[in-house]
């Protein structure tokens, strides 16, 4: 699996990833709260808010970001790619993240693994998956934002990702063959994108991502 194939840029915006189409959409994707599923059938959300709550996964949580994922994409791809992730040295605690509303309930999620860029420690961003009826309601966005606070708090200094070049900008990322940052496989050059969570230099060289994802 390529990092692309585990970021929902439409989690916010309704905007497909270069490797994927739009997000599926349920009629019925269930809210999840506290580990357990809800499904709340006719509950639709229509504005967007800056108000989500946003913290690190607690292990209580872990179901409930599965059926996030599930809901979120086409494929189980992503929600397996999170628990192989788990079992990764990629992993670092506290750089998993949940949104939830204000019943407590789970309805958006991101994650940041631990990368390379040559030999420097960055961080890819992938899966980040809202529920289907949370979308453009501002979800995404928070999960991610809170990540890079979370990230940097913890000495981080680069974000990678690959996604939709419409949606990832807003965040500071910028393309990434500009500083000399590449992929050993070919990607469309306006979707590989980094970051610097504090106006720190970016590094040139080849992405290394975690084992999980393959040999990318």
């Amino acid at each position: 699996m390529r990092p692309t194939d585990s970021v929902n840029a439409s989690a916010d915006t309704g905007v497909p990833t270069p490797a994927r189409g739009q997000p599926r959409r349920r009629p019925a994707a269930p809210d999840v709260m506290a580990g357990n599923i809800i499904d709340h059938r006719k509950k639709t959300i229509m504005n967007p808010r800056t108000d989500w709550t946003t913290r690190a996964e607690t292990s209580a949580d872990i179901a409930a970001i599965r059926e996030i994922n599930l809901a979120a994409f086409d494929t189980a791809e992503e929600a397996d790619l999170v628990e192989a992730l788990r079992q990764d040295p990629a992993w670092i605690d506290g750089l998993s993240l949940v949104t939830f509303d204000g019943t407590g309930a789970l309805v958006g999620y991101v994650l940041l693994t631990r990368a390379h860029i040559g030999d420097t420690p960055a961080l890819c961003l992938g899966p980040c998956a809202v529920l289907p009826q949370y979308q453009r309601t501002g979800v995404g966005s928070a999960a991610i934002r809170a990540s890079f606070e979370a990230a940097e708090a913890r000495g981080e200094h680069f974000v990678t990702v690959l996604g939709h070049p419409e949606y990832y900008p807003r965040f500071g990322f910028t393309r990434a063959s500009t500083h000399g940052v590449t992929m050993k496989t070919s990607v469309p050059d306006d979707a590989l994108m980094v970051l610097s969570l504090d106006a720190e230099p970016l590094p040139g060289g080849v992405i290394r991502y975690a084992a999980a994802f393959g040999d990318i």
